[in-house]
């Protein structure tokens, strides 16, 4: 577990890199429904990454 922001920042956007990976070879196939999921997963890493207060107080 991360033991601190700018740690757990780092998690979220190594998550958000993997989402872009996977959503580079999804569209070369047209998997609509991946990319479907690819937008539901970026959307609650993004909520997470950007919430205002941060997820920890320091």
């Amino acid at each position: 577990m991360p033991s601190n922001e700018k740690e757990l920042n780092c998690y979220l956007f190594d998550q958000l890199t993997i989402l872009e990976d996977i959503e580079r070879v999804a569209k070369k196939t047209n998997a609509e429904e991946v990319l479907e999921e690819i937008e539901i997963k970026r959307k609650q890493i993004e909520r997470k990454l950007y919430q205002k207060p941060p997820l920890t107080s320091e």
